[in-house]
């Protein structure tokens, strides 16, 4: 029979986003493909050190161990890489070496591959990749840009998230008003429209496939008041009253929850990322991550209004991208190098 990913949650990564390709990337660059193989092949035992979503993957993949015995797992991970067969040879290596439960991968010469995002049930892809993220979200897929940022990879075993509301876990219908309108408007929709749920995101179905471990954490603390709730959920949104309530009653619809909200009203996010401390941030507008990237994981999730200028799956290559500080080309190499973005590479 075939192998079911019916009610997993199930994850695909670039090897940009899982380890840091610094040093690869640099081979490739300024000594080209010939170089780059060989460098690759007499590296292949030389494990590839962590990168950015690396701490999210590992704690992600340590919650199968709450599946009952006998039961498959909750998570499923699958490299989604633009590495050929033969380079990507090392990428499975250092997922050995690392000790992650990853088994499954599709490489792609110099292709995205996140149109195979269906045949996996993916809820999620993640690569530094911006032009191939760009293209997923544009066809509709849930993709995240993994931003070169600060690491949190504390001791514990626990897995903290963050979301923003508009343009994530919801659609972008509202902030259109609020990009079109103003914040006065914006707040007179919302409470005008209060029973009436927000269409979704794209990563609300991210969230619910989170609640369903959840919902097995609370299980095992009803069964043992000593065990300690490993998985955290918070809401960081630019939401205030009284457009907060149209939020918490949208989640409430969608059958999804989170553990903390925090409504911040125009405050900057980047003060309570760094102390919640979460393991990866989702934010759909650059402009918000610039100070976010400087103190926990952050990915940018280009879909929705405020990202309208960013290329999308029909734009030619290369592709010009607008930074926050200048101009800058992002090119699809032949072996589809996936190096880290910096927030200076996201359109503000």
């Amino acid at each position: 029979m075939p192998y079911d990913l019916t009610n997993r949650l199930v994850i695909g990564v670039a090897s940009s986003a899982l380890f840091d390709l610094t040093e690869s990337d640099g081979v490739f660059r300024t000594q080209g493909e010939d170089e780059y193989r060989r460098y690759q092949e007499d590296n292949i035992d030389d494990a590839l050190e962590p990168g950015v979503a690396f701490p999210f993957i590992k704690r992600l993949l340590s919650l199968n161990q709450l599946a009952p015995e006998g039961e498959p797992p909750y998570v499923e991970v699958v490299i989604l890489s633009k590495n050929d067969p033969d380079t990507g040879l090392r990428v499975m290596r250092s997922v050995s070496h690392h000790e992650l439960a990853i088994t499954r991968a599709v490489f792609m010469q110099g292709r995205s591959p996140h149109k195979f995002m269906p045949a996996f049930d993916m809820a999620l892809f993640l690569s530094a990749n911006q032009s191939d993220v760009a293209k997923a979200v544009g066809e509709g897929h849930a993709a995240g840009q993994v931003l070169d940022t600060s690491s949190v990879n504390d001791e514990s075993d626990d897995l903290r998230i963050a979301f923003d509301f508009d343009g994530v876990l919801a659609d972008d219908s509202s902030e259109r008003v609020m990009q079109e309108s103003g914040l006065e408007a914006f707040h007179h929709h919302e409470v005008a429209h209060l029973e009436d749920p927000l269409p979704t995101g794209l990563l609300r179905d991210l969230l619910a496939g989170i609640n369903r471990i959840q919902r097995r954490e609370e299980e095992l603390r009803r069964s043992d008041p000593s065990y300690r709730i490993r998985v955290h959920v918070a809401l960081v949104t630019a939401r205030n009253a009284p457009s907060h309530e149209r939020a918490i009653r949208s989640l409430k619809a969608w059958g999804v929850t989170v553990n903390d909200a925090f409504f911040l009203g125009g405050v900057d996010k980047a003060g309570v990322l760094k102390i919640l401390k979460p393991h990866i941030f989702f934010d759909d507008q650059a402009s918000h991550l610039v100070a976010a990237s400087k103190v926990v994981p952050s990915v940018h999730v280009p879909f929705g209004v405020t990202n309208e200028k960013l290329p999308t799956a029909t734009s030619p290559e290369p592709i010009v991208v607008l930074t926050v500080d200048e101009i800058a080309v992002d090119q699809d190499y032949p072996l589809g190098m996936e190096m880290s973005a910096s927030i200076e590479e996201v359109s503000a």
